[in-house]
């Protein structure tokens, strides 16, 4: 859905909102037109449509958002369809610093003393 495209509010007819903006535009409105808002009730695929309480049926039956039985299946009951990861592993690590250290020690620091190699 574009969500600039204007839509129609379901409280009050004359009102044209950007889809982007009709949650919110939802919730106002249903606060100011309280009588309209007790007839109608929330499609249960997409909460932005209100419909009459006796067209729920047809309209929960030809909704564009309905979603397949499959669907919901997967979706109640994920480990039937979907595999799970139980635990991540840490490669292990390709460096030792043990071991370079061992290799050639750091000759220890003495505060104004100088090495062989070292510039001053």
């Amino acid at each position: 859905m574009d969500p600039e495209r204007l839509v129609q509010c379901p409280y009050d007819k004359n009102h044209q909102i950007r889809a982007c903006r009709l949650p919110y535009h939802l919730v106002k409105c249903r606060k100011n037109n309280q009588k309209i808002a007790k007839e109608l009730v929330t499609c249960p695929y997409n909460a932005r449509h209100r419909v009459p309480k006796q067209e729920l049926k047809f309209h929960t039956a030809t909704c564009e958002n309905k979603v397949s039985p499959e669907i919901l299946e997967v979706a109640a009951n994920p480990k039937n369809k979907i595999k799970q990861v139980i635990a991540w592993q840490c490669p292990l690590p390709e460096e030792d610093w043990e071991a370079d250290a061992d290799k050639s020690p750091a000759p220890p620091f003495v505060f104004g003393a100088s090495y062989p190699g070292e510039r001053s």
